[in-house]
């Protein structure tokens, strides 16, 4: 009996813990049911990552433009080289599809990549990898390398696409466009992300926002047919059009680049501004860097973010607002040479003056005396209210990262003379650009600014418009037009100590005013060499009415002053044939000026034979009855003789010769035809890579070469006939504190 009693009770607690157990089993159904997180995990999303994919849609970065057009940034296709070295990838001998023959394979590789067979070898013999990568030599490879190895037909190698950052033009206004880099975000996704001047100013408008679509997959991640798919589209990052005028920096930049031929310096910088609206039409900076080598030195942009003591540029403003204190005459006379300032003497630039001489012919001689005579007596405290006034002292706003401030800050009375003639106090070579802006407006100070647009190049809205903005007004416009009337004589005087006469030149009139700076040392004082100082020169032309500024200064260059004289007149001479600003010819090429009419959906012949009346050239682009676009747009105007391009309804297009075309007109063609292209050097075109005849295939690359050809006004003899000697045309302004 108490056998049977013990089986019996053993059984229903058998039972009882069968049915804790299913209790237990459906209350905790019941709370991952409910429940969003169990142990730490999202199980909704846990199971649906079984059964859904999500794959990212990319959103294209957005161009980077000139004002004439022209495409200075964009993304091309780059490839990734990967070699398979499992062998189980081949399943038909015949048709190997893992490395082979290693040591072949590295050789013929090794001189794609630019590194050596051994160093390829020893990736490719990585022991138990399913495949391998090369580092950054077989990264970022270009459609052309990657269609040269794919002809190789080597077995086992292989390309990933992606995207890099071109620019086309090398290190055409680098520091300006900037540069990007390859940078992988939160999600583990490689994007290029901008890190200097516009691409790292407006980074986050080029870069857009990524897509996503999400589908239902099997157990092999395929997506399943007829399953609904979720869609987010991407969008793309926005266009931006700068202010850069491609022409007007190749004049500077072909300017400054045979400068550097025939003299050393440590850096220069040189800009061109719109004198009416303040916009930057070039800038260019030496040494430059090309964004797709990445030959960098300066991870900053000189415009902006260099400060500097400027040197007698500045008595530009000093001597204005000496004027507009009613503290300036023009006739009274002054004593040059040397002052004293309390336990310090300060001395004009050759030391010894030019005796007794009027405050007029103390700018136009670049005196030191004069300008200390005239920020002695107007005090500390206004002369900085006038240089903040003309924007010295405060960030311009202009749209490039990394602008600094500038210092506005004497406190002694030496101090106080030093820095009416431009000592001891630092400004940016964009604040001296836009301090010149009051001079052609009146007494009015603009901001200077560098884009012109942005565009969503999905819908064509233009989301942005750079313009004309007003910060202050300065200073009457009496005193405007005595300023210029200085500057004119600085630079055109047949005085022979006049400063700035090896600057004047033919073609349109230039005033100015020239600079010598001592440059600061980092232990204190001044540095004491020979080349020691940044030299510059600030102008405007035309006198008559200023349409552009033009700022110009170099560091420690060992030449005369007719080497920063050489540039300068260079640059603004093709500017004022560019722009018709001859004034011996002005009014004959008004007759030469042609308004652009719409041609799209005209017949091509029709069109070309119109343009061709007109004194046009006409470079129709395929042999299609019907353009479907043009370069340039209606409303736009050009000069006689210039090319005007045609896009016809058709892809055949044959390569024309463009043996003798200016980078300008090389893009205009290749743009409208959808052809990428390499552009080397500055100039003219001498040889393209794709021969006259050839059809050309959308989407291939043709390389130009390009060289500079001198013109008249840029001969040596137009320099040196106008200097007048060594202790004339060189302006030590150092104006150091010396004691007595």
């Amino acid at each position: 009996m108490k056998k049977r009693n013990s089986t019996i009770r053993i059984s229903y607690i058998g039972i009882i813990c069968i049915v804790l157990l299913f209790a237990l089993i459906i209350a905790k159904m019941i709370y991952v049911s409910n429940s969003v997180m169990v142990d730490g995990i999202d199980i909704k999303a846990k199971a649906a990552s079984r059964t859904t994919a999500k794959r990212t849609l990319t959103a294209n970065r957005g161009n980077i433009y000139s004002t004439n057009g022209e495409v200075l940034a964009k993304d091309v296709n780059a490839y990734k080289l990967i070699a398979y070295l499992e062998p189980s990838r081949t399943q038909d001998e015949s048709k190997p599809r893992h490395v082979v023959d290693k040591e072949y394979t590295a050789n013929v590789l090794s001189s794609y990549l630019n590194v050596s067979p051994e160093y390829i070898l020893e990736r490719l013999n990585t022991n138990g990898a399913y495949q391998v990568e090369f580092g950054a030599a077989g990264k970022d490879l270009s459609e052309k390398t990657k269609l040269e190895i794919q002809a190789l037909d080597l077995p086992g190698i292989d390309f990933i696409a992606g995207k890099k950052r071109y620019y086309p033009y090398g290190d055409f206004a680098s520091y300006i466009i900037g540069y990007s880099k390859k940078k992988e975000n939160e999600e583990g996704i490689e994007e290029i992300v901008g890190e200097l001047g516009v691409e790292g100013y407006y980074n986050n408008e080029l870069t857009g926002t990524n897509g996503y679509t999400i589908y239902d997959r099997d157990a092999y991640g395929y997506q399943i047919a007829d399953t609904p798919v979720i869609t987010e589209p991407a969008e793309n990052g926005l266009d931006i059009y700068l202010t850069i005028d491609s022409n007007i920096q190749m004049y500077l930049d072909n300017a400054i680049e045979e400068m550097s031929k025939t003299s050393k310096f440590e850096w220069v910088h040189a800009t061109i501004a719109d004198a009416k609206t303040g916009a930057i039409l070039g800038s260019t900076v030496t040494p430059s860097f090309d964004p797709n080598k990445m030959n960098i030195t300066k991870y900053y942009n000189p415009i902006v973010s260099e400060a500097y003591e400027p040197g007698s540029t500045m008595k530009i403003f000093s001597f204005m607002a000496a004027m507009e204190e009613g503290l300036y005459d023009g006739s009274k006379t002054f004593s040059s040479g040397s002052m004293p300032i309390g336990e310090h003497r300060i001395y004009d630039w050759n030391k010894k003056g030019w005796g007794t001489i009027s405050y007029d012919v103390g700018f136009t001689y670049s005196s030191n005396i004069a300008a200390a005579n005239l920020g002695l007596e107007m005090g500390k405290d206004k002369l900085i209210d006038y240089y903040k006034k003309f924007g010295f002292g405060y960030k311009t706003g202009i749209e490039i990262a990394g602008e600094m401030n500038g210092t506005i800050k004497p406190n002694y009375a030496i101090e106080l003379a030093n820095a009416s003639f431009g000592q001891g106090i630092a400004t940016t070579p964009i604040q001296n650009v836009q301090a010149m802006t009051v001079l052609s407006n009146k007494g009015t100070l603009l901001r200077p600014y560098i884009v012109d647009k942005v565009i969503n190049p999905d819908t064509g809205e233009v989301v942005y418009e750079g313009k004309r903005t007003e910060v202050s007004s300065t200073v009457s416009e009496e005193v405007i037009n005595k300023m210029l009337e200085l500057m004119y004589k600085t630079v055109n005087s047949d005085d022979p100590y006049a400063t700035g006469r090896v600057y004047k030149t033919a073609s349109t009139t230039l005033i100015g005013k020239t600079g010598t700076a001592q440059i600061a040392s980092k232990s204190g004082g001044y540095e004491a060499g020979k080349y020691d100082n940044i030299r510059s020169f600030a102008g405007l032309f035309p006198y008559e009415d200023p349409e552009y500024i033009i700022y110009i200064s170099v560091q420690k260059l060992e030449a005369s002053s007719s080497a920063i004289a050489k540039p300068v007149k260079s640059i603004v001479e093709s500017i004022a044939k560019y722009k018709n600003l001859d004034q011996l010819v002005v009014e004959a090429d008004k007759t030469k000026i042609v308004d652009i009419k719409n041609y799209i959906n005209k017949d091509s012949k029709t069109a070309e034979e119109e343009l061709k009346s007109l004194g046009l050239e006409t470079i129709l682009i395929g042999d299609g009855e019907r353009v479907i676009d043009q370069f340039p747009i209606k409303g736009a105007t050009a000069v006689k003789g210039s090319k005007i391009f045609l896009l016809t309804n058709s892809e055949n297009i044959i390569m024309p010769s463009m043996i003798g075309w200016t980078s300008n007109e090389v893009g205009n063609y290749c743009n409208l035809a959808e052809i990428d292209y390499n552009i080397n050097g500055y100039g003219r075109v001498t040889s393209q890579s794709v021969t006259e005849g050839s059809q050309v295939e959308k989407g291939s690359i043709i390389d130009f070469t390009l060289i500079r050809i001198s013109t008249d006004n840029e001969k040596e003899s137009d320099i040196q006939n106008e200097e007048t000697g060594e202790n004339i045309k060189d302006e030590p302004e150092n104006g150091e504190e010396q004691q007595e």
